[in-house]
């Protein structure tokens, strides 16, 4: 029903700036959440940020609070991750998610999205 496609992934230098898309198409029929995860090697996929379908509830890992910025656009079917000071631990694969089972909750939970895309690399150099 969804598919997603994340963009803008890379490599930086740490301190440094980069932009990641996810763009969703398909044919919902309703209103979604929307997620940012990521994944290191060796390690499990874990929550970076998540937004609601009206963009009024927002959250954030503990570990990227303050630096990196969540964001949907204007026809509601893309999500940005602005992500500044970058830290060589931030390195991972990114991937956006869709929770199609609600609009206006943003889960932590990997479990609860049912939409996923293939990812993005994000590599920061010390």
């Amino acid at each position: 029903q969804v598919q997603l496609a994340e963009s803008g992934g890379g490599l930086v230098q740490a301190g440094g700036s980069l932009r990641l898309s996810c763009a969703a198409s398909g044919r919902t029929f309703r209103n979604y959440a929307m997620g940012w995860f990521r994944q290191a090697p060796g390690k499990e996929r874990g929550f970076v940020s998540g937004i609601s379908w009206s963009s009024s509830s927002i959250y954030y890992s503990d570990s990227v609070k303050g630096r990196f910025t969540i964001s949907r656009g204007n026809a509601k079917n893309t999500v940005y991750l602005q992500m500044n000071s970058l830290k060589p631990e931030d390195t991972a694969v990114y991937y956006c998610a869709a929770d199609l089972s609600t609009s206006e909750i943003v889960s932590a939970n990997p479990r609860e999205y049912g939409y996923w895309g293939q990812g993005t690399q994000v590599t920061v150099s010390s």
